[in-house]
């Protein structure tokens, strides 16, 4: 009998090299807000993005004429044309532009998760497109949180646990794996009110303070971008 995929949740990019799988398809996770303005741009018809780790790298695509996103410690940062928050990408500007993009976490997770096979971008935003595409590919996922700096975060967990429950328990997969359980448990107790859920959490709390509830609201609702980026080279295109 053939062995069921295996699920795997990394809580942190640094961790990323305890659980590299060169089988498994790497689902990169930052809910608030990077990976949910990733999936936001492609549904609104962003042609491709560039991640980048760093300003710098960012700054050499400003000079080269690309619009170019860049956020640290949730806000904008001075100079580019974008930061992450996924309705700056709501509008016609971004129609068919390529875009290089850097972030606090986001990118960082895309960046330690290289040397994986196949990388794609998961936010609740596309949550059932995500679970279709990986019950149809049949392989070990393996979930890459963004966290908060290399410190564990809940919200992308939650996600990471979401989407355990489903392939766990209707689409024949199988976990044994002690951070993918947590995530699954966590979003049992989470879902409900995933919004009241995270009321404590650091980074809900940090967005809050910057005015960005409006953001956090949209991020944690299910299912309006149904579009998978997926890493092609040093390209993010829609799958």
């Amino acid at each position: 009998m053939k062995a069921k995929p295996k699920i795997e949740v990394c809580f942190t990019p640094q961790a990323y090299p305890l659980f590299h799988n060169p089988n498994a398809i790497v689902v990169v996770i930052d809910i608030l807000r990077a990976t949910s303005a990733i999936t936001t741009a492609f549904f609104n018809g962003v042609s491709k993005m560039i991640p980048v780790a760093t300003i710098e790298e960012a700054k050499t695509y400003l000079d080269k004429g690309y619009l170019v996103a860049a956020e640290r410690n949730g806000e904008l940062v001075e100079g580019f044309d974008l930061g992450n928050s996924p309705f700056g990408y709501m509008n016609a500007k971004v129609k068919g532009k390529t875009i290089a993009i850097t972030t606090t976490n986001g990118t960082q997770a895309i960046e330690a998760a290289r040397g994986a096979s196949k990388i794609i971008i998961g936010s609740f935003l596309n949550m059932d497109a995500v679970i279709t595409y990986l019950k149809e590919e049949k392989k070990d996922v393996l979930f890459v949180c963004a966290g908060w700096k290399n410190k564990f975060n809940l919200e992308d967990t939650l996600f990471a646990g979401a989407i355990t429950h489903e392939l766990v328990y209707k689409h024949h997969f199988d976990t044994t794996c002690d951070s993918a359980l947590a995530g699954l448990h966590l979003y049992t107790l989470a879902k409900g009110d995933l919004f009241g859920f995270l009321a404590n959490s650091s980074h809900r709390n940090r967005l809050s303070k910057l005015n960005l509830e409006r953001d956090i609201k949209y991020c944690l609702t299910p299912n309006q971008c149904p579009v998978i980026p997926i890493m092609e080279g040093k390209y993010l295109v829609k799958l």
